[in-house]
């Protein structure tokens, strides 16, 4: 009950969707309401590309929503530009009504195998179900800096213990498909034995989002020698601390 619920809209045009909340709902806005639709849309295109309108009351209950555009949306999902909104739909969620977008259906997807893909890196070669929810849902807190400034460290496993149903959910198709994992039925567990040869590494890195292969690629590659990011890649997989520079990233 005092949990403040967070809704994300994804919306086709942001200037006509924050016009038509204006005259709806203009207590739910700051100050920025004097400014009008296209102010707070171009607002919205900064940082993350959402905006939040916060401590709004609804139905007896605090809630906050964030508005992005439909466009935004995917780039985070398939290139992890800033990883805000990906980071959340990483974990489980309520889709509460979509529309048949089938650009952003494949990028929600494609969202999902990249966290996989990123946790299999940083995971040692075998691991348990658990191991690797923790992994994917402490992605996004990586490279939070509130996390680092003394944020509950234990958030990461409260989202996962309580969850595993729905991260199972989540991302049972993705490991299915996975011939890296094993799911044990009778034992009702996971067993994976990751290849962590450098020409598995390679593969695994070249199916990155392109922003966390730049990022890699910028801490590997020294200022001024310009060699390209499937080469600097290739240098990262031979290395035995593959896993901590994909971290890093």
């Amino acid at each position: 009950q005092n949990n403040m619920l967070d809704f994300v809209f994804a919306v086709d045009d942001s200037v006509t969707w924050h016009m038509m909340n204006l005259l709806k709902n203009r207590s739910h806005y700051s100050f920025l309401k004097f400014f009008g639709p296209k102010q707070i849309s171009s607002i919205q295109s900064y940082g993350a590309g959402i905006y939040y309108n916060t401590l709004v009351p609804c139905n007896g209950r605090m809630i906050k929503y964030g508005v992005i555009s439909t466009d935004t949306l995917i780039d985070d999902l398939l290139h992890w530009k800033t990883l805000y909104v990906a980071g959340r739909l990483q974990k489980p969620v309520k889709i509460l009504t979509q529309n048949e977008n089938s650009k952003l259906q494949a990028a929600l997807v494609s969202n999902l195998k990249s966290a996989v893909t990123a946790a299999f890196l940083m995971l040692p070669e075998s691991f348990s179900e658990e191991d690797l929810y923790m992994q994917i849902a402490g992605l996004s807190y990586s490279g939070d800096f509130r996390m680092v400034i003394g944020e509950d460290r234990s958030k990461v496993q409260n989202i996962v213990k309580p969850n595993v149903p729905h991260f199972q959910k989540l991302y049972s198709n993705i490991l299915q498909d996975c011939p890296q994992v094993v799911y044990k039925h009778h034992l009702g567990r996971l067993e994976a034995s990751i290849d962590k040869s450098p020409e598995g590494q390679f593969t695994q890195l070249m199916a990155l989002p392109r922003t966390l292969q730049q990022k890699i690629t910028s801490l590997v590659d020294p200022p001024g020698k310009n060699r390209d990011v499937e080469e600097i890649l290739l240098q990262v997989a031979h290395d035995p601390d593959c896993g901590f520079v994909v971290h890093q990233g």
